[in-house]
Protein backbone atom coordinates (compact mmCIF):
# COMPACT_ATOMS: atom_id res chain seq x y z
CA UNK A 1 0.00 0.00 0.00
CA UNK A 2 1.52 3.06 -1.06
CA UNK A 3 1.59 6.44 1.75
CA UNK A 4 -0.53 9.20 1.30
CA UNK A 5 1.48 12.82 0.91
CA UNK A 6 0.43 15.41 3.62
CA UNK A 7 0.42 18.10 1.16
CA UNK A 8 -2.65 17.54 -1.39
CA UNK A 9 -3.41 19.39 -4.63
CA UNK A 10 -7.22 20.51 -5.60
CA UNK A 11 -7.08 18.69 -8.85
CA UNK A 12 -5.92 15.27 -7.57
CA UNK A 13 -9.45 15.40 -5.76
CA UNK A 14 -10.87 15.31 -9.51
CA UNK A 15 -12.44 11.60 -10.20
CA UNK A 16 -10.96 11.98 -13.69
CA UNK A 17 -7.58 12.61 -13.14
CA UNK A 18 -7.17 10.09 -10.97
CA UNK A 19 -8.71 7.88 -13.48
CA UNK A 20 -6.39 8.98 -15.85
CA UNK A 21 -3.57 8.96 -13.67
CA UNK A 22 -4.23 4.87 -13.47
CA UNK A 23 -4.54 4.82 -16.99
CA UNK A 24 -1.06 5.90 -17.52
CA UNK A 25 0.34 3.44 -15.36
CA UNK A 26 -1.83 0.66 -17.32
CA UNK A 27 -0.45 2.12 -20.47
CA UNK A 28 3.23 1.78 -18.81
CA UNK A 29 2.58 -2.03 -17.71
CA UNK A 30 1.33 -3.14 -21.50
CA UNK A 31 4.08 -1.53 -23.37
CA UNK A 32 7.08 -2.60 -21.46
CA UNK A 33 5.61 -6.19 -23.13
CA UNK A 34 6.96 -4.32 -26.77
CA UNK A 35 9.43 -5.81 -28.79
CA UNK A 36 12.61 -3.25 -28.35
CA UNK A 37 12.42 -1.73 -31.60
CA UNK A 38 9.29 0.23 -30.62
CA UNK A 39 11.31 1.71 -27.58
CA UNK A 40 11.82 4.81 -29.13
CA UNK A 41 8.33 4.31 -31.42
CA UNK A 42 4.66 3.50 -30.41
CA UNK A 43 5.68 2.24 -26.97
CA UNK A 44 7.25 5.69 -26.11
CA UNK A 45 4.26 7.51 -28.43
CA UNK A 46 1.66 5.64 -26.63
CA UNK A 47 3.04 6.35 -23.14
CA UNK A 48 3.55 9.90 -23.56
CA UNK A 49 -0.31 10.28 -25.28
CA UNK A 50 -1.91 8.13 -21.86
CA UNK A 51 0.19 10.72 -19.63
CA UNK A 52 -0.63 13.29 -21.29
CA UNK A 53 -4.14 13.15 -20.42
CA UNK A 54 -3.42 13.20 -16.78
CA UNK A 55 -0.83 15.64 -17.14
CA UNK A 56 -3.23 18.22 -18.81
CA UNK A 57 -5.74 18.15 -16.48
CA UNK A 58 -3.53 18.93 -13.46
CA UNK A 59 -1.84 21.83 -15.88
CA UNK A 60 -5.07 23.39 -17.02
CA UNK A 61 -6.98 22.84 -13.79
CA UNK A 62 -5.48 25.90 -11.65
CA UNK A 63 -6.29 28.71 -14.58
CA UNK A 64 -9.57 30.37 -15.86
CA UNK A 65 -12.36 28.54 -16.99
CA UNK A 66 -11.06 29.19 -20.75
CA UNK A 67 -7.39 27.88 -19.84
CA UNK A 68 -8.64 24.87 -18.33
CA UNK A 69 -11.37 24.07 -21.15
CA UNK A 70 -8.25 24.42 -23.43
CA UNK A 71 -6.58 21.72 -21.41
CA UNK A 72 -9.14 19.37 -21.61
CA UNK A 73 -9.44 19.86 -24.80
CA UNK A 74 -5.83 18.49 -25.11
CA UNK A 75 -6.75 15.75 -22.49
CA UNK A 76 -9.26 14.93 -25.23
CA UNK A 77 -6.62 14.84 -28.13
CA UNK A 78 -4.51 12.41 -26.56
CA UNK A 79 -7.10 10.29 -25.43
CA UNK A 80 -8.17 9.90 -29.10
CA UNK A 81 -4.23 8.95 -29.70
CA UNK A 82 -4.41 6.04 -27.65
CA UNK A 83 -7.05 4.94 -29.12
CA UNK A 84 -4.89 4.72 -32.36
CA UNK A 85 -1.99 3.78 -30.39
CA UNK A 86 -4.04 0.70 -28.65
CA UNK A 87 -5.41 -0.15 -32.17
CA UNK A 88 -2.19 -0.30 -33.95
CA UNK A 89 -0.80 -2.16 -31.21
CA UNK A 90 -3.06 -4.75 -31.43
CA UNK A 91 -2.60 -4.73 -35.23
CA UNK A 92 0.85 -5.82 -34.71
CA UNK A 93 0.12 -8.71 -31.89
CA UNK A 94 1.70 -6.83 -28.68
CA UNK A 95 -1.79 -6.66 -27.09
CA UNK A 96 -4.77 -8.98 -27.73
CA UNK A 97 -8.12 -8.23 -28.91
CA UNK A 98 -9.29 -8.11 -24.75
CA UNK A 99 -6.47 -5.97 -23.94
CA UNK A 100 -7.37 -3.47 -26.73
CA UNK A 101 -10.98 -3.56 -25.92
CA UNK A 102 -9.97 -2.65 -22.04
CA UNK A 103 -8.21 0.06 -23.19
CA UNK A 104 -10.93 0.89 -25.61
CA UNK A 105 -13.11 0.72 -22.25
CA UNK A 106 -11.54 3.10 -20.17
CA UNK A 107 -10.57 5.45 -22.72
CA UNK A 108 -14.58 5.80 -23.54
CA UNK A 109 -15.30 6.28 -20.10
CA UNK A 110 -12.22 8.55 -20.03
CA UNK A 111 -13.04 11.03 -22.71
CA UNK A 112 -17.06 11.01 -21.69
CA UNK A 113 -15.63 12.43 -18.08
CA UNK A 114 -13.54 14.70 -19.82
CA UNK A 115 -16.26 16.08 -22.06
CA UNK A 116 -18.80 16.15 -19.09
CA UNK A 117 -16.83 18.47 -17.12
CA UNK A 118 -15.83 20.36 -20.15
CA UNK A 119 -19.59 21.03 -20.44
CA UNK A 120 -20.11 22.13 -17.16
CA UNK A 121 -17.53 24.18 -17.25
CA UNK A 122 -18.79 25.86 -20.16
CA UNK A 123 -22.23 26.20 -18.94
CA UNK A 124 -21.22 27.48 -15.96
CA UNK A 125 -19.10 30.28 -17.88
CA UNK A 126 -22.59 31.03 -19.74
CA UNK A 127 -24.30 31.20 -17.26
CA UNK A 128 -22.14 33.94 -15.69
CA UNK A 129 -21.84 35.70 -18.56
CA UNK A 130 -25.44 35.92 -19.06
CA UNK A 131 -25.81 36.79 -15.17
CA UNK A 132 -23.70 40.01 -15.83
CA UNK A 133 -25.44 41.20 -19.00
CA UNK A 134 -28.56 41.25 -16.99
Amino acid sequence: MSKESKYQFKFEDLKVYQKAMDFGELVDRIVKKFPNHELYALSSQFRRAADSIALNIAEGYPGSDAQFVKHLNHAIYSANECVSCSTKSRRRNYINFEEDEENRRLISELTKMMSSLRKRILERKNTNTNTTKN
